[in-house]
Protein backbone atom coordinates (compact mmCIF):
# COMPACT_ATOMS: atom_id res chain seq x y z
CA UNK A 1 0.00 0.00 0.00
CA UNK A 2 1.21 3.17 -1.33
CA UNK A 3 1.11 6.43 1.21
CA UNK A 4 -1.71 7.86 -0.96
CA UNK A 5 -3.96 4.85 -0.75
CA UNK A 6 -3.46 5.02 3.01
CA UNK A 7 -4.50 8.61 3.21
CA UNK A 8 -7.57 8.04 1.46
CA UNK A 9 -8.72 4.93 3.50
CA UNK A 10 -7.73 6.74 6.58
CA UNK A 11 -10.25 9.71 5.43
CA UNK A 12 -13.03 6.91 5.18
CA UNK A 13 -11.97 5.69 8.49
CA UNK A 14 -13.97 6.80 11.97
CA UNK A 15 -11.11 4.42 14.10
CA UNK A 16 -7.65 2.82 13.16
CA UNK A 17 -7.13 -0.58 13.41
CA UNK A 18 -3.99 -2.97 12.74
CA UNK A 19 -4.22 -6.40 12.22
CA UNK A 20 -0.79 -8.65 12.71
CA UNK A 21 -0.59 -11.54 10.42
CA UNK A 22 -1.93 -14.30 12.55
CA UNK A 23 -5.04 -12.21 12.73
CA UNK A 24 -4.85 -10.74 16.56
CA UNK A 25 -5.05 -6.45 16.95
CA UNK A 26 -2.55 -4.39 17.72
CA UNK A 27 -3.64 -2.84 20.87
CA UNK A 28 -5.77 -0.21 20.27
CA UNK A 29 -3.84 2.55 22.39
CA UNK A 30 -0.63 2.17 19.96
CA UNK A 31 1.42 5.01 19.10
CA UNK A 32 2.69 5.53 15.22
CA UNK A 33 6.29 6.58 16.80
CA UNK A 34 7.87 7.60 13.57
CA UNK A 35 7.09 8.47 9.79
CA UNK A 36 9.83 8.33 7.81
CA UNK A 37 11.59 7.28 4.61
CA UNK A 38 14.32 4.03 4.35
CA UNK A 39 16.51 4.51 1.78
CA UNK A 40 18.70 1.31 0.78
CA UNK A 41 21.40 0.96 -1.58
CA UNK A 42 22.99 -2.28 -2.04
CA UNK A 43 24.37 -4.61 -4.35
CA UNK A 44 23.21 -8.12 -4.87
CA UNK A 45 24.79 -11.67 -5.31
CA UNK A 46 24.72 -10.89 -8.88
CA UNK A 47 26.79 -7.58 -8.78
CA UNK A 48 23.71 -5.46 -9.49
CA UNK A 49 23.80 -2.00 -7.87
CA UNK A 50 20.14 -1.33 -6.76
CA UNK A 51 18.00 1.21 -4.70
CA UNK A 52 15.11 0.67 -2.67
CA UNK A 53 12.96 3.40 -0.90
CA UNK A 54 10.04 2.57 1.17
CA UNK A 55 7.82 5.43 3.77
CA UNK A 56 8.31 3.60 7.20
CA UNK A 57 5.62 3.62 9.96
CA UNK A 58 6.57 2.49 13.61
CA UNK A 59 3.60 0.99 15.75
CA UNK A 60 4.14 1.37 19.08
CA UNK A 61 2.43 0.56 22.56
CA UNK A 62 2.75 1.45 25.64
CA UNK A 63 0.56 1.50 29.14
CA UNK A 64 -0.85 4.68 28.05
CA UNK A 65 -4.09 3.04 27.86
CA UNK A 66 -6.06 6.13 27.33
CA UNK A 67 -4.38 7.01 24.23
CA UNK A 68 -6.34 6.30 20.98
CA UNK A 69 -4.53 7.49 17.76
CA UNK A 70 -7.57 9.25 15.19
CA UNK A 71 -7.27 8.89 11.47
CA UNK A 72 -7.48 12.85 11.26
CA UNK A 73 -3.88 12.86 13.27
CA UNK A 74 -2.56 10.61 11.28
CA UNK A 75 -3.30 12.28 8.21
CA UNK A 76 -1.78 14.99 9.52
CA UNK A 77 1.38 13.25 10.68
CA UNK A 78 1.86 11.51 6.96
CA UNK A 79 1.32 15.14 5.56
CA UNK A 80 3.68 16.82 7.65
CA UNK A 81 6.44 13.90 6.34
CA UNK A 82 5.72 14.22 3.37
CA UNK A 83 6.28 17.92 3.62
CA UNK A 84 9.59 17.80 5.55
CA UNK A 85 10.95 14.68 4.71
CA UNK A 86 10.26 15.24 0.78
CA UNK A 87 8.59 11.94 0.95
CA UNK A 88 6.83 10.88 -2.38
CA UNK A 89 4.52 8.15 -3.06
CA UNK A 90 6.50 5.12 -1.51
CA UNK A 91 4.93 2.33 -0.60
CA UNK A 92 4.54 1.74 3.24
CA UNK A 93 6.74 -0.78 5.74
CA UNK A 94 5.42 -1.08 9.19
CA UNK A 95 7.76 -1.93 11.72
CA UNK A 96 6.28 -3.42 15.15
CA UNK A 97 7.58 -4.99 17.67
CA UNK A 98 5.64 -8.33 19.36
CA UNK A 99 8.89 -11.12 20.47
CA UNK A 100 11.00 -9.00 17.97
CA UNK A 101 10.95 -5.80 15.54
CA UNK A 102 9.16 -6.97 12.63
CA UNK A 103 8.57 -5.53 9.21
CA UNK A 104 5.68 -5.64 7.23
CA UNK A 105 4.16 -5.46 4.26
CA UNK A 106 0.09 -2.69 4.17
CA UNK A 107 -2.93 -4.00 3.22
CA UNK A 108 -6.43 -2.98 4.05
CA UNK A 109 -9.57 -5.27 4.29
CA UNK A 110 -12.49 -3.26 4.60
CA UNK A 111 -11.98 -1.96 8.38
CA UNK A 112 -8.64 -2.87 9.19
CA UNK A 113 -5.58 -2.06 7.81
CA UNK A 114 -3.31 -5.88 7.57
CA UNK A 115 0.16 -6.48 8.16
CA UNK A 116 1.61 -8.99 5.84
CA UNK A 117 4.42 -10.96 5.85
CA UNK A 118 7.41 -10.01 3.46
CA UNK A 119 9.74 -12.37 2.19
CA UNK A 120 13.34 -12.38 0.75
CA UNK A 121 14.61 -13.61 -2.12
CA UNK A 122 17.45 -13.78 -4.49
CA UNK A 123 17.58 -10.64 -6.68
CA UNK A 124 19.69 -12.17 -9.10
CA UNK A 125 18.55 -15.73 -9.74
CA UNK A 126 19.81 -15.81 -13.54
CA UNK A 127 22.91 -14.68 -11.98
CA UNK A 128 23.93 -16.52 -8.74
CA UNK A 129 23.98 -19.89 -10.49
CA UNK A 130 20.25 -20.97 -8.40
CA UNK A 131 19.14 -23.26 -10.88
CA UNK A 132 15.43 -22.46 -12.33
CA UNK A 133 13.09 -24.77 -10.96
CA UNK A 134 12.11 -28.14 -13.07
CA UNK A 135 8.45 -28.96 -13.92
CA UNK A 136 6.75 -31.33 -12.17
CA UNK A 137 5.35 -34.35 -13.76
CA UNK A 138 3.14 -36.53 -12.74
CA UNK A 139 3.99 -40.16 -13.08
CA UNK A 140 0.46 -40.81 -14.49
CA UNK A 141 0.74 -38.39 -17.16
CA UNK A 142 4.54 -40.62 -18.10
CA UNK A 143 2.40 -43.32 -18.03
CA UNK A 144 -0.06 -42.23 -20.49
CA UNK A 145 2.61 -40.86 -23.29
CA UNK A 146 4.18 -44.21 -22.87
CA UNK A 147 1.31 -45.97 -23.66
CA UNK A 148 1.13 -43.82 -26.71
CA UNK A 149 4.62 -44.40 -28.01
CA UNK A 150 5.85 -47.10 -30.10
CA UNK A 151 5.04 -50.71 -28.94
CA UNK A 152 7.64 -53.45 -29.80
CA UNK A 153 6.95 -55.13 -33.32
CA UNK A 154 4.26 -52.21 -34.05
CA UNK A 155 6.35 -51.08 -37.22
CA UNK A 156 6.97 -47.57 -35.73
CA UNK A 157 10.30 -47.64 -35.12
Amino acid sequence: MKLSEIKSKLNQLETIAFQLPDGTLVPNHFHVTEVGKISKHFIDCGGTVRQEEVANFQLWEANDYDHRLHPEKLINIIELSERILGIEDLEIEIEYQSDTIGKYGLDFAGTNFILTNKQTDCLAKDNCGIPQEKPRVKLSELQKKSENSCAPGSGCC
